[in-house]
């Protein structure tokens, strides 16, 4: 069975010896009171969870890959991976690097960084799945409305929901100004959003109760090319304004 050693010595030398990480990241505000202690206690927990979790679930994601039912569109995770995101949200790595608004702990990127290299080390195939939430809140973060921000964030934060990017098509490959994803406004604000995606990761799966995809898509009016390219939050669960789930969206895994 391989076995996973994460860094730690090594991640240590490099934040404290090499760069005074700590000192520096002191200067800003949010990480006044960050000190050498609380990081090390951070990467050692971060490398029990990738040596003692993910590490052993390598060979079994592998062997049993993901299953997709053709009927339901839903797709079954290898055995292990449900309770490892499980344990993942719980001891609130999801978070991590989060602002508190939000629910996270505010640690810096650094930290973040470092665990992530660990966990994908240890499981790449796993850490695929929490991985791409990192970018969905980010951009949320950046150029959400204050409601979308208040709906997704919260949620993305504690890992309940799990985010996306669904980007390339499979006429386009990396030429995004190709994409046809259309999107036609409705009557209630809403739009209407018809197309193919391919290489989502973790684009469908049983690790959280819903899926927040942030899908490019051309409106009717919209220029040639790049510049006629917009953004869309397209949840797998359509959200309530409470935040609950309603109804089941139309967006679907048609193959893995």
């Amino acid at each position: 069975m391989p076995s996973y050693n994460p860094p730690l010595r090594d991640m240590q030398f490099v934040m404290h010896e090499l760069l005074g990480a700590v000192d520096e990241l002191k200067q800003i505000p949010a990480y006044a009171d960050l000190d050498e202690d609380t990081v090390n206690a951070v990467l050692e927990e971060g490398g029990k969870f990738a040596s003692k979790v993910l590490a052993p679930l390598n060979l079994v994601g592998d062997a049993q890959g993901c299953v997709l039912n053709k009927e339901t569109h839903e797709v079954k995770t290898p055995d292990g991976f449900k309770d490892a995101y499980k344990q993942y949200t719980e001891n609130g790595w999801s978070g991590l690097s989060a602002d508190p608004e939000w629910g996270g702990q505010g640690m810096p990127q650094l930290v973040n960084q470092a665990i992530y290299e660990m966990n994908n080390s240890a499981n790449q195939a796993w850490t695929m799945y929490p991985g791409l939430s990192h970018g969905a809140h980010a951009a949320l973060e950046a150029h959400g409305t204050d409601a979308q921000k208040k709906l997704y964030l919260p949620k993305l934060t504690s890992g309940e929901w799990t985010g996306t990017m669904c980007l390339t098509e499979p006429h386009c490959g990396t030429d995004l100004g190709l994409l046809r994803t259309k999107a036609e406004p409705q009557a209630d604000g809403t739009y209407k959003i018809t197309g193919a995606k391919i290489f989502i990761s973790a684009g469908e799966h049983d690790m959280a109760e819903n899926i927040v995809h942030l899908v490019l898509a051309r409106l009717p009016d919209a220029p040639a090319g790049s510049k006629g390219i917009s953004l869309f939050v397209v949840p797998k669960f359509n959200v309530n304004a409470d935040g609950s789930l309603g109804s089941r969206n139309g967006i679907f895994c048609a193959g893995l």
